[in-house]
């Protein structure tokens, strides 16, 4: 495990590399800013192509919240510093309705410097109130996704996507987000959305936060299909940072990790 250390000249290198300037070489710089260089300029960097990533914050047992829905501090100040840097180095970020209706989420980057990203909302049947705090008018692009033929105030931007049950496809949503220029976007929730983008090999990297805490029930980060097999497990090639409050698994889904093959039932029986 790394630990990484944002200092202000690793951040104004970061978003310089974020509005296009040429990747540096870092000079001069201590181990922990190196380690956050390079955890965050892959983030940062525009290649032309489009870059998904997605963003856990969870208690050590795995859940993002208790069972009554309070997820206000699961994640440490580290952690929470953490997510707004992600935001400010994407062009947008992506929640479902369930999350935006039940978070009030803001999705600003008051914790750092930066730019606000563009707020994306999944709403198939058009339920997120015109009100809703991720609505706000600060000078953000607001976009909402939504199959139904709802009008929004002046300045929030509707995509019109189809919609079967209430689900619209993530291959399409990622398409037309391109197609509206947002092409780095950050996959915050919740953890259908984010099973959804994932399932559909739509991201590039995960990022799973922990915080030392136990919370023992309540809903989980991320819930996909299972698997019958270990072996079938996605196996991504993984770093992990140390980020004070938080622990960081940056998880490279486009590369496979190398691993030993998992020994037999038969085998570990002693």
């Amino acid at each position: 495990m790394k630990a990484a250390h944002v200092t202000d000249r690793v951040w104004h290198a970061l978003l310089a590399l974020r509005d296009g300037a040429a990747p540096l070489a870092p000079r001069n710089w201590t181990p922990p800013e190196v380690a956050a260089w390079e955890l965050y300029a892959p983030l940062a960097r525009r290649t032309g192509r489009p870059m998904r990533l997605a963003q856990i914050g969870q208690s050590l047992d795995g859940r993002v919240a208790t069972p009554s829905g309070d997820a206000r501090d699961v994640s440490g100040p580290d952690g929470l510093a953490h997510l707004h840097r992600v935001r400010a180095l994407v062009d947008g970020v992506v929640i479902g309705v369930r999350t935006a209706l039940h978070d009030s989420a803001r999705l600003t980057v008051r914790l750092v410097e930066g730019p606000n990203p563009a707020r994306v909302i999944i709403d198939p049947a058009g339920r997120l109130p015109d009100d809703a705090p991720c609505l706000a008018r600060d000078g953000a692009r607001r976009v909402v996704v939504q199959a139904v033929d709802r009008p929004r105030p002046p300045g929030v931007e509707v995509l019109h996507l189809p919609a079967r049950g209430g689900w619209m496809a993530p291959d399409a949503i990622a398409r037309a987000l391109s197609g509206a220029g947002l092409s780095h976007v950050l996959i915050e929730g919740g953890g259908t959305t984010i099973a959804g983008f994932l399932e559909g090999g739509l991201l590039a990297r995960l990022h799973v936060a922990i915080a030392p805490l136990i919370i023992g029930a309540g809903p989980s980060g991320l819930t996909t299909s299972p698997v019958a097999r270990l072996a079938d497990a996605i196996r991504p090639e993984t770093h992990v940072y140390g980020l004070g409050s938080d622990i960081l698994f940056d998880c490279d889904l486009t590369r496979p990790a190398a691993t030993a093959a998992v020994p037999s039932a038969a085998a570990q029986r002693v």
